[in-house]
């Protein structure tokens, strides 16, 4: 009987000991291909693990929308909040409600304003910008042969992935070997393939002249890549480059459209979001960045990520 009853209690001990946390997510953007991934790779990793459920909110690309969403979820008392940020200047004020609260916060993707004054129980992570646009503008800049006119399209300016990504293109292009590249435009598209097709239309439509397309996102190359192809434009005159490697951009390059593109792990970055929100919502120490690596996409090595994204 006494046997028994131990095993009873060491298995009712096993049984509580697995850590039940409910997590609230909100996400920038649903209607974005590559945040789609993203949500999907958080939602997917939290059905493996028990006891953890995602509450996962639309933002609509609305600051006062995710701010409410951020209240809300401390009203419920989740045991974690995670932030894919609307406006990344706009962090501060979320990082303090949440500290007040007692409640950690990781922001996932896109790098807070506050990166490096996070309080405590907050990280980010994501993937270090510096290497999306800085692979994307060297292989434009070996494929023209370190020679040719560019034009530049930009993700929302109030983003910091946008802006870093746009450093990025003018840094290499300051560079001996790529020296020879000439920016002639450089706008903003919103990371949308509707406003890069209608930029891409414009340009041409005042004869502008150019041999290359670098953009912040996939998105807004293959909106470019549109335009084009209905201007009657051969691919094969003009390189194109964009960063995420979406299934639609890895489709466009399997087309022979799209030239270059970054692998950016979404999905690792949704798992990686969810354990650091997880470790601490128990106390553990998690790094205050964690960094997802960027890797190049070029037609010679695509079937890899054709099978891994």
């Amino acid at each position: 009987m006494k046997k028994l009853l131990m095993t009873v209690a060491v298995s009712a001990l096993m049984s509580s000991s697995a850590f039940a946390a409910n997590i609230g997510v909100s996400m920038a953007l649903f209607d974005d291909n590559f945040l789609t991934v993203l949500r999907n790779g958080m939602q997917d990793y939290a059905k493996t693990l028990d006891g953890v459920t995602l509450q996962v909110e639309d933002a609509q690309n609305d600051v006062a929308k995710q701010q409410s969403q951020i209240q809300n979820f401390i009203a419920s008392k989740v045991d974690a909040i995670i932030v894919n940020p609307v406006d990344t200047d706009a962090t501060a004020a979320m990082s303090k409600i949440a500290a007040e609260a007692g409640i950690p916060l990781v922001y996932v993707n896109r790098e807070p304003v506050n990166v490096n004054e996070l309080p405590e129980k907050q990280a980010f992570v994501a993937s270090n910008e510096v290497e999306s646009g800085t692979l994307e503008t060297k292989e434009v800049c070996r494929l023209l042969k370190g020679k040719g006119k560019i034009v530049v399209m930009m993700g929302e300016l109030s983003n910091q992935a946008a802006r870093q990504r746009t450093k990025d293109i003018h840094d290499v292009i300051a560079t001996d070997e790529c020296k020879g590249l000439e920016i002639v435009e450089e706008q903003t598209a919103n990371w949308s393939r509707t406003q890069g097709a209608d930029l891409m239309t414009n340009w041409l439509s005042a004869g502008l002249e150019f041999d290359a397309v670098v953009s912040n996102n996939d998105e807004m190359a293959i909106g470019a890549i549109q335009a084009l192809k209905a201007a009657g434009r051969s691919m094969d005159s003009v390189v194109v480059g964009g960063v995420d490697a979406t299934q639609d951009a890895l489709a466009a390059m399997s087309a022979g459209d799209l030239d270059v593109t970054v692998f950016q792990n979404a999905a690792g970055q949704g798992q990686g979001a969810v354990d650091a929100a997880l470790k601490l919502s128990k106390g553990e120490k998690v790094e205050s960045k964690v960094y997802v690596p960027f890797e190049l996409v070029t037609p010679e090595n695509l079937s890899k990520y054709q099978k891994s994204n």
